[in-house]
């Protein structure tokens, strides 16, 4: 069960529920092929240097086993920086939750929200990430960077804020 559906008030039902893009993995994915294909390298080159007839050392394959190691976990740490991020609108409130060890939430409710904008850098509306900026009032400003689509996030957070005008 996730962070959101735990924390879930009486009567209040989740409406829309999105997470990070995965662009927040280019730059592990990136760092992890550069320290696989160093390990790849470093294997090959322990092979290629050993004269027949000498021992094998094996100190090129331990630090390229390290190499893979280094790369699992940086691959690792980005898929979790990226599960571990939960965001939803439900029929009274924003919620977004951020981190695993160092948690931060964000709750805003509907009523208290002025304005939402959306920045999309032109990558961002090719591949349906952006920033989201929740405006709550006494001029809080919350942003939320490479939110998978950002635009459907904004209607839902406006079509909770009309249909909660409409009961009032």
């Amino acid at each position: 069960m996730s962070y959101i559906e735990k924390h879930l008030i009486s009567g209040e039902t989740i409406q829309y529920q999105t997470n990070l893009h995965w662009v927040v993995m280019l730059n592990h994915a990136g760092l992890s092929v550069f320290f696989v294909a160093a390990g790849i390298a470093l294997v090959v080159f322990s092979g290629s240097t050993r004269r027949p007839g000498e021992p094998h050392s094996f100190a090129l394959i331990w630090v390229a086993l390290a190499a893979f190691a280094l790369a699992t976990i940086v691959l690792g740490m980005g898929i979790l920086k990226r599960s571990a991020t939960e965001m939803a609108v439900t029929n009274k409130r924003v919620i977004v939750k951020t981190g695993l060890a160092n948690r931060r939430t964000v709750e805003i409710l509907l009523p208290r929200i002025e304005s939402i904008a959306v920045e999309e850098p032109a990558i961002g509306r090719l591949l349906g990430y952006g920033t989201v900026v929740v405006k709550g009032t006494g001029g809080t400003h919350e942003v939320f960077e490479k939110i998978a689509r950002p635009l459907e996030f904004r209607v839902q957070v406006q079509s909770q804020i009309a249909s909660g005008q409409k009961l009032a």
